[in-house]
């Protein structure tokens, strides 16, 4: 399999054969990512492409998931999209989940039929970075769409019969505004609704735009605790049917999975519990951290 730069994926997709699509990331400029900041966003050519699956029919043929890389395939026309898939059967048929990332511009572009026609050709599941529910900081950190938009977009996926997993950040509304970006995000996730809900905690890395607001002042990351006080806002105010929620990531201070609404009252009792004691033992350190 041919790789260009560092390929990033899901945490939930580490099993899965790897097929890079596209290098880079269509929309490239929120203020906290710094995972495509050196590629050029190209759709790769179907040559490459099919190449790569034929050497994967020979090497993983038993390989059941597969995840289109990198940071937006479904961006791709729909016509190409569809040709990719196919390809996918006819070397692996083996494959019954494939999976993607999105934003919400690129599933907009997508109409309903063309969303199913998808699904029908193995597209299992979208991943979505939703970050905040607020749309002040949505604005601050380029997210390059409104709540609106957001969640217009998700209903879309799931209306589409595709399981949809999200994520938001503990943190990036900074210190000053951490309450209501917490706040917001629990309504956000409410209305969304999705199978899976994954929250991470920002990180400044340098290079980043948002490390430059950090250096400066302009941005000034919420204590430790304080995370945590925004992940207690989040669960005890988001309103799930049926999802299973995590705070597992490499970059949280306290590793959680719980099925909601089943476990609530659980995770908020731990929570609870470790704000209150305020000891750092409890949380995982800062050496064991990463993005």
């Amino acid at each position: 399999m041919k790789y260009e730069g560092d390929i990033i994926r899901p945490p939930s997709e580490a099993f899965s054969l790897l097929l890079q699509v596209t290098v880079g990331c269509s929309h490239n400029r929120c203020t906290f990512c710094p995972s495509f900041k050196g590629k050029r966003f190209r759709i790769k050519g179907i040559d490459e492409i099919v190449e790569d699956l034929e050497y994967a029919a020979r090497r993983f043929r038993q390989a059941e998931r597969l995840f289109l890389c990198d940071g937006d395939a479904l961006i791709i026309p729909q016509p190409r999209l569809v040709e990719i898939l196919e390809a996918v059967r006819a070397h692996l048929p083996g494959v019954r989940r494939i999976g993607t990332y999105a934003n919400a511009k690129s599933i907009r572009k997508k109409t309903a039929a063309e969303l199913r026609e998808l699904r029908e050709r193995g597209l299992g599941i979208v991943y979505l970075g939703i970050e905040s529910g607020n749309e002040e900081i949505l604005r601050r950190i380029r997210k390059g769409a409104t709540y609106e938009r957001i969640v217009e977009a998700a209903r879309k996926v799931k209306d589409a019969g595709i399981t949809l997993s999200v994520t938001v950040m503990l943190g990036i509304g900074g210190a000053q505004n951490s309450t209501e970006h917490a706040r917001d995000t629990a309504r956000i996730l409410t209305d969304v609704d999705p199978d899976f809900a994954g929250v991470l905690t920002v990180m400044v890395v340098p290079g980043t735009p948002l490390y430059e607001e950090a250096r400066t002042g302009a941005f000034v990351l919420p204590g430790n605790f304080e995370l945590l006080g925004e992940l207690g806002i989040i669960v005890s105010q988001a309103r799930f049917s049926n999802c299973f929620f995590t705070a597992n990531h490499a970059s949280n201070y306290l590793p959680i999975r719980a099925r909601m609404p089943q476990d609530r009252e659980k995770v908020l009792r731990l929570i609870g519990q470790v704000v209150q004691s305020n000891d750092p033992s409890l949380l995982r350190p800062e050496s064991m951290r990463g993005l």
